[in-house]
């Protein structure tokens, strides 16, 4: 239950005790700093286990030195002796991931006795109680336009219940953007900003400030929970929350039989405080559940009015794909062995081609292996996730769909192998599995088809900004003559900003703020591009990059690229700037870290801080304009 991040950094400590890693290292004993799981996130802070901002003895007598050994299924309280995450505590744990902490004074100081139970207990105290929407007036006895926000209420009354001035649900779990209970908070603090009806919120008071809007946002966006802590918002609410514990997400409803499909994917499994990017495949054959007026004249696709898609709110993106590979591939080797994921015999082999091969809650599927974007997955020709007309659906966050109006359609194919490209991440303490689901659904009104273009021409464009600097960056992209757009989006990391779209007059007809939640934006009618003339056909997308600069313009060391807080599956950067010290000064990369010290000799100084990497991960940086488009 800490109540700040920690500031500290696997190098730094590693620095402090070199000879000691070294001798460790040359007795066989894990490193300092090295991972006991592929992905793992590292805080070196968690060695002090009774959260008092220092490491000491206390930590070792009173906490790690009476778990050693123990069952840690029968004694959950050992938990975060083992520090090193390899399912017991032991010599590892003290000598690679205490002893050289030991003495460490500068960790944060935990929370002794939570201030609320969970976030969106929080929210209940903070927003809907202290901004007085729970008055009798209002949302409290008189429970207005149906909601009553009442502590006892207010959950059951939110999610996923039909608001009663828009077309969206008062809270859709995790898709902040078609919850109209953000949308009229954001209405009130951005007024122009969204498509809600109604008037904004809190009615007659003054609009939420950035902090608080944004905890209902990161709520939201993490599946809306009843209970538990959403990591991030204990920092916005200034509040002491409980540890965040894994969150899993309301499944999918299926569609109606006879109106669309679904899948659901093969649970993915995260170690604790982990990070990775896997490929896998599965095999479908939906030519039972398509009626026939769906299937088109060639009886190898049906026809799609959109999609939805839903997972756990621990992914940065996954992407469904349909890899263009027919049933004949099944037994290719590269596969790997087929396996039931779930059901009465998970492990065990199976054959996907029968569809009950795994028994009930079972799904067979190929072997999972670490991957980016699928590519190089399978055997050759298979799609990849940089092929956008490959993607039968996908979420960069929790939740998204694709609703097309009358007359558009997309045509899928009834028989095909199905690639699952999920990159996720785990925060917490306890292992976790990725679930996630997919409704494909059917239409007969096939006027136009649609399909997904995907502007990556610039993906790296940041690559390169040195650290400590903010700067907009500005490409074109020419749609094809006779183009049909009909939505507009877009895709960032970490560092991205902002990002907008301007139409050829120079006006701008598309802003997105929130790297982690882009937004989605419908026109319709369709912007048009009838004109010969590529310049009438040329828009100007553009994106600021904030590589640690802090509101007032001073260097940032928690914001700027870090090669110390490098994930294993980012670029390994090079640091050009000193981040703790002499911060924003120059140095000469790894190890020049006297030359950061605030005075000679200070030993305080860290050649940390890097430009902005070109890569997969949410460290390294991407610059691409997307969106959806038919011809008449």
């Amino acid at each position: 239950m800490r109540s700040t991040p920690s500031s500290v950094h696997a190098g730094r400590w590693i620095r402090r005790f070199r000879p000691l890693a070294a001798g460790l290292a040359l007795l066989g004993i894990v490193a300092p700093g090295t991972p006991a799981h592929e992905g793992e996130i590292h805080d070196p802070c968690e060695a002090d286990l009774d959260g008092d901002g220092v490491v000491g003895p206390k930590d070792f007598f009173v906490h790690l030195r009476p778990c050693l050994g123990a069952d840690l299924t029968a004694r959950p309280e050992c938990l975060p002796a083992d520090l090193d995450l390899d399912g017991r505590v032991g010599p590892s744990d003290f000598f690679s991931r205490f002893l050289p902490e030991l003495g460490r004074s500068d960790c944060p100081v935990a929370c002794r006795v939570p201030e609320f139970a969970g976030t969106f207990e929080a929210i209940q105290e903070r927003i809907f109680e202290g901004r007085g929407c729970t008055n009798d007036l209002c949302h409290g006895a008189a429970a207005r336009a149906g909601l009553d926000l009442r502590r006892a209420a207010s959950y059951a009354a939110l999610l996923e219940v039909p608001s009663s001035g828009s077309p969206y649900a008062r809270v859709e779990p995790a898709a902040p953007r078609k919850s109209s209970l953000y949308l009229k908070l954001l209405e009130a603090a951005e007024p122009g900003t969204t498509d809600v009806g109604g008037a904004p919120m809190p009615l007659g008071g003054a609009p939420l400030p950035p902090e608080l809007l944004e905890t209902v946002r990161l709520w939201i966006e993490s599946a809306a929970p009843a209970t538990g802590t959403v990591p991030g918002t204990e920092q916005l609410l200034g509040a002491c929350l409980p540890d965040p514990l894994p969150i899993s997400i309301a499944p999918l409803p299926p569609p109606a039989p006879g109106e669309g499909v679904h899948l659901e994917m093969p649970a993915v499994h995260l170690a604790p405080r982990s990070e990775t990017e896997v490929c896998f495949a599965t095999w479908h054959d939906w030519s039972d559940e398509v009626p026939a007026r769906f299937v088109d004249p060639t009886g190898r696709f049906f026809y799609s009015a959109g999609n939805q898609t839903r997972q756990d709110p621990h992914s940065h993106h996954l992407v469904i794909l349909d890899s263009g590979l027919g049933e004949e591939f099944l037994d290719d080797p590269s596969f790997g062995r087929w396996t039931c994921s779930g059901g009465p015999a998970p492990g065990a082999d199976c054959d996907p081609r029968i569809e009950a091969a795994c028994g009930e809650g079972g799904i067979c599927r190929s072997e999972v292996r670490p991957n980016v974007a699928c590519i190089g997955y399978g055997p050759p020709g298979g799609s990849t996730a940089a092929q956008a007309r490959a993607a039968l659906g996908g979420a960069g966050n929790g939740q998204s769909s694709l609703e097309l109006s009358q007359g558009l359609y997309r045509k899928i194919p009834l028989r095909t192998l199905v690639y699952w490209n999920a990159h996720a991440f785990n925060l917490t303490a306890l292992p976790h599995d990725l679930r996630a689901y997919l409704n494909i659904l059917f239409t007969d009104d096939t006027r136009y088809e649609v399909e997904q273009f995907f502007d990556a021409a610039h993906i790296y464009a940041a690559a390169g900004q040195p650290p400590f600097t903010r700067q907009t960056y500005c490409r074109t992209h020419v749609f094809a003559e006779g183009a049909r757009v009909i939505r507009l989006s877009s895709h960032q990391h970490e560092r991205g900003e902002a990002f907008w779209v301007l139409d050829e007059r120079g006006e701008r007809i598309y802003e997105s703020t929130t790297y982690s939640d882009p937004v989605v934006k419908s026109f319709d009618p369709p912007l048009r591009f009838d004109s010969p003339d590529p310049s009438d056909r040329t828009f100007t997308f553009c994106g600021i990059f904030n590589n640690g600069v802090a509101p007032d313009g001073s260097p940032d060391p928690e914001t700027v690229r870090r090669r110390s807080r490098t994930p294993p599956n980012a670029f390994p950067c090079q640091p050009t700037a000193c981040a703790e010290g002499r911060v924003g000064a120059a140095c000469a990369g790894v190890g020049d870290d006297a030359t950061c010290d605030s005075t000679p000799g200070a030993g305080d100084g860290f050649c940390d801080a890097c430009p902005i990497t070109a890569g997969v991960s949410t460290q390294d940086e991407m610059f691409i304009l997307t969106g959806w488009q038919y011809f008449e």
